[in-house]
């Protein structure tokens, strides 16, 4: 794919209902809200966007695509996700989710397609061959994938001189699962390009949110992460010294982390300073001490952050 940015820009936190922006981070942001974020990405170069059919029922792909629909369709990449959790039990069910995220976001192709979640790879890889070979979709990605799901799924695909060209894991300082089970090795050693979410743990290594200020009650997230915020303290603290040093948030050295181990981190973007803050995390680099200090941090805190639809890979 050409000129691909180094961050890609998330969506899930647009729109509302199941999954949603509303539910899931206790935001309700719209277009109006929304429309400075995409014309600033589009500003800073940044014009990689990752959504998915799930995200608050579709409303996270409808308001990226009422943006997408004023710009040529060559200066963006979609990315979106089949979700086999909410498939229709019928022989054209990835063909018709498809269908669904390509009106909502006005284009005809998608440039990366996902399976999002495992549910069955024997059943559902082989489903992806037709929209590659139609040409619906340009290339072909795995989200939560383990190590030999993801073996598996190339093998299927390999049969029809198709592969997997983009990876998609949990990945952040708090969640290394996927690099200890090699899976970042495998994907270098494959040229698959490999897609960290959740790089700043829906905001948890921002420095926004302690003890004093915990993320909102009754969301996915503050359920997830105020238990922990006494434990995430130092690694927090270390990630706004590194920060001074590149004048740069504590976000921004996440952000400059997962780079520096070889992944293109999805940022989530409610407003435009947050576009501005992912574009310039992807000039810093970190020092080989930096980035070990702060894993070591990382890995102190202990905090366990799998969340309901992972498993360790």
């Amino acid at each position: 794919m050409k000129d691909m940015p180094k961050i890609a820009l998330g969506a899930w936190s647009w729109g509302a209902g199941a999954v949603g922006g509303d539910q899931v981070f206790g935001n309700h942001l719209f277009e109006k809200d929304l429309q400075p974020v995409f014309d600033k990405a589009m500003e800073c170069g940044l014009n990689l966007w990752d959504t998915a059919a799930v995200y608050g029922e579709g409303s996270s792909e409808r308001i990226l695509g009422n943006f997408i629909k004023n710009v040529r369709r060559e200066d963006v990449m979609i990315s979106t996700k089949f979700t086999p959790q909410i498939a229709a039990g019928t022989p054209t069910a990835m063909q018709d989710m498809l269908n669904g995220s390509k009106e909502r976001l006005h284009t005809d192709v998608i440039d990366i397609y996902w399976i999002h979640n495992p549910m069955d790879v024997e059943k559902w890889t082989p489903d992806l061959i037709p929209l590659a070979k139609s040409g619906q979709i340009k290339s072909i990605g795995v989200s939560n994938h383990n190590l030999s799901e993801i073996k598996r799924a190339n093998e299927i695909l390999a049969a029809e001189e198709l592969k997997i060209s983009a990876v998609q894991n949990h990945f952040s300082l708090l969640h290394r699962s996927s690099e200890r089970a090699g899976i970042l090795d495998y994907c270098k050693e494959n040229g698959i390009t490999f897609y960290a979410y959740m790089v700043l743990e829906q905001g948890a290594l921002t420095g926004k949110y302690n003890k004093e200020h915990p993320f909102p009650a009754g969301t996915d997230r503050g359920d997830s992460y105020n238990p922990h915020l006494g434990e995430i303290e130092n690694l927090v603290a270390e990630l706004q010294k590194t920060g001074k040093k590149y004048s740069a948030s504590p976000a921004q050295i996440a952000t400059a982390w997962a780079i520096a181990k070889g992944a293109l981190p999805i940022i989530g973007v409610t407003n435009a300073k947050q576009v501005e803050e992912a574009a310039a995390a992807a000039q810093i680099v970190l020092t080989a001490e930096e980035l070990n200090r702060l894993e070591n941090l990382g890995d102190e805190a202990g905090v366990h952050t799998l969340r309901e639809w992972e498993k360790e890979m």
